[in-house]
């Protein structure tokens, strides 16, 4: 019999552990943070309940660019906007959509630029879901088969708000239903320049004149969830 003791096993709160050199509060907030970002892509300290916890990450950014450092997530900061975003460096995070959310996305992504850099509008971006309707048939009258319908469209735009994309307010007229479109949509979707935009919607255009366009998967860097299409700059 070994009358050698054993080596008792590193626990997760040995003074040696990194996380255990953090007070009890700042662990709790560390691991919120990095649950809200890897859930939602982003933390909107102007958004109701999220304040708080933005402050703590923008007094403690060290802590959460490592963390985040280590999943291969790039941490983008606006303080003017209370606002910490996490963009995937890795295709593992990427958020899969499909084809008419992949154009949907697309459409809010060219009226939030028009806003912004040709009537001098401040994020967030205001538009209805009518006017919405409205820029996707104009830009994409050929893929009018693959435009989502009214209750597709509301997933769509639920899912974006999940992901810190937008904040809609749902209403049955479309005329009612507003839709707020936040800086994030421009780092999930990199265009340079609003030629890129083109370039990109003159794909899907093309694929529609030449062929039925297959429900392929485009690319956004959201998050963590993976559904079955991609959006991003060069999908």
């Amino acid at each position: 019999m070994n009358s050698e003791a054993a080596t008792p096993a590193p626990s997760a709160q040995s003074p040696s552990s990194l996380l255990s050199r953090l007070q009890p509060l700042d662990r709790e907030r560390l691991g919120e943070a990095v649950r809200h970002l890897l859930a939602h892509g982003s933390i909107l300290g102007l958004e109701p309940g999220q304040n708080a916890l933005y402050q703590w990450c923008h007094q403690n950014r060290d802590w959460l660019e490592d963390i985040a450092g280590l999943m291969s997530l790039k941490l983008h900061w606006d303080h003017q906007e209370r606002a910490v975003q996490a963009v995937p460096e890795d295709a593992s995070f990427l958020l899969r959509v499909k084809l008419d959310a992949t154009l949907v996305l697309l459409t809010l992504w060219y009226e939030f630029d028009t806003a912004i850099r040709d009537r001098g509008e401040s994020p967030p971006v205001r538009l209805t879901a009518q006017q919405l309707n409205d820029s996707l048939a104009a830009k994409f009258e050929p893929l009018r088969k693959h435009l989502p319908s009214p209750s597709r469209l509301r997933e769509i735009l639920a899912l974006a708000q999940r992901k810190n994309l937008l904040r809609y307010t749902p209403d049955p007229a479309p005329e009612r239903t507003l839709i707020e479109v936040f800086t994030t949509l421009k780092r999930v979707i990199p265009f340079q320049n609003i030629d890129e935009w083109n370039q990109n919607a003159d794909r899907h255009l093309a694929a529609a004149l030449s062929a039925d366009p297959p429900n392929r998967s485009d690319s956004t860097a959201t998050g963590t969830d993976n559904e079955n299409d991609d959006l991003h700059k060069d999908a």
